[in-house]
């Protein structure tokens, strides 16, 4: 029970790694604030956290002050935030060449302006409570992946972002940190199913042989947020099944 009395906000919490961190949190006793855009999946979520006290809020985090109602609703609820988790992310799968180009405007707009605008919204409370910034980033943020550049280039900037704000906030008690998946099973991933090369590729790549599972990453989010990492801060932790140790090259059957 290391959230016991924890107020964790969580965004993109509908589904994948968001509501796996929000499953894991409440099984360690937080009380949750869930944002997503899909509120029927939030909704979803919500309700099978038994025991769990838990508000929701739909919430698109490329904009503003949809972020900042999301922040106002845990202080209203709660009068406080100890944990932020920047989950919310889109993919685009493709060339530079291919597709419209508003698809990288979206990916920017969502996996790098969001963690940029719920922290912004969030900084006050966390440095009154020296809480904390877990920002789900990803392998693809630390390197290249195919076909993903356009995320690579979101990915990669809240790769530095973690850093630079993790000194910032040093002096503020406030920790930032990130866990840097790699491949994982969720409904962002799901379109690369119809790609079967593609998913080969990627799990050749991991020498555990496997993508994650939310639960995989939940887990070191929650001990990034936790008082078990009160020293660890700027961290881009991966949680890839040994990819970043094997320097990308396939691993032996």
């Amino acid at each position: 029970m290391r959230f016991d009395g924890k107020i964790i906000v969580i965004t993109g919490a509908a589904s994948g790694i968001g509501e796996g961190a929000a499953r894991r949190f409440a099984a360690e006793g937080a009380t949750l604030v869930l944002g997503d855009k899909d509120t029927d999946g939030l909704a979803k979520v919500a309700a099978s956290l038994d025991g769990t006290t838990v508000e929701t809020l739909e919430t698109d985090v490329s904009d503003m002050a949809a972020c900042e109602a999301l922040v106002a609703r845990a202080i209203d609820k709660f009068g406080r935030i100890d944990v932020l988790v920047n989950d919310a992310g889109v993919d685009h799968l493709g060339k530079l060449d291919e597709g419209d180009l508003s698809e990288f405007t979206k990916v920017i707009e969502t996996d790098l302006y969001g963690v940029v605008h719920m922290s912004r919204a969030a900084i006050a409370t966390l440095r009154a409570n020296k809480g904390c910034i877990v920002n789900v980033s990803s392998v693809s943020g630390l390197g290249g992946d195919w076909n993903h550049s356009f995320y690579c280039a979101a990915k990669g900037a809240v790769t530095n972002f973690t850093r630079a704000l993790a000194m910032d906030e040093a002096k503020h008690g406030v920790r930032v940190n990130a866990v840097n998946p790699s491949l994982t099973y969720t409904a962002l991933t799901a379109g690369m199913k119809d790609q079967p090369d593609l998913i080969a590729k990627f799990e050749e790549r991991i020498p555990m042989a496997r993508g994650a599972q939310p639960e995989d990453i939940a887990g070191a989010i929650a001990f990034l947020a936790s008082a078990d990492a009160h020293y660890i801060t700027g961290v881009n932790l991966p949680v890839d099944g040994g990819l970043s140790a094997s320097n990308g090259q396939p691993a032996l059957s």
